[in-house]
């Protein structure tokens, strides 16, 4: 890998509808929240993988950073760019970890086509997509926008 451009999320389907629904309703700069090691940590791009059973690639967004921290420091300063309505569900969700990560990102744009999973895995040449994200270079995320748009 020559660069780390842009980094493939896997989200779930209920998180990804609601990042679709607050765009449209105009929220320009949101947050994925997720466990303190949760990768990227740079990148240009985020491209969002929706896991099974949606199994493709929905979309991608300008990656603006990604903040670790306590976790209800982080929610006092990011909070409102989550997909969690209620500090209630965000505590509920990070349960007892202490530490928190903050992915955030702008200019969310959803795939016109989104990429089946065959299709992601026969671009990047490989058998699986890794759990935990990964790392593509701008080459290659310039072909999956392309394919998208």
């Amino acid at each position: 890998m020559k660069e780390k451009y842009a980094f493939v999320i896997m989200v779930k389907e209920k998180w990804w509808r609601e990042f679709c629904r607050l765009s449209r309703e105009g929220k320009e700069v949101q947050a994925y929240v997720g466990g303190p090691r949760a990768p990227p940590t740079n990148a240009s791009l985020l491209i969002f993988y929706v896991s099974k059973p949606v199994g493709e690639i929905g979309g991608y967004a300008e990656f603006i950073e990604r903040k670790v921290g306590k976790a209800e420091e982080l929610w006092k300063e990011h909070g409102g760019e989550s997909v969690l309505s209620s500090a209630e569900q965000y505590f509920q969700f990070v349960k007892d970890k202490p530490k928190v990560s903050f992915i955030r990102f702008k200019n969310l744009r959803e795939a016109a086509n989104p990429i089946p999973l065959d299709n992601a895995r026969l671009l990047l040449g490989v058998k699986r997509l890794a759990r935990g994200g990964f790392y593509i270079d701008k080459e290659t995320a310039e072909k999956m926008i392309a394919l998208m748009e």
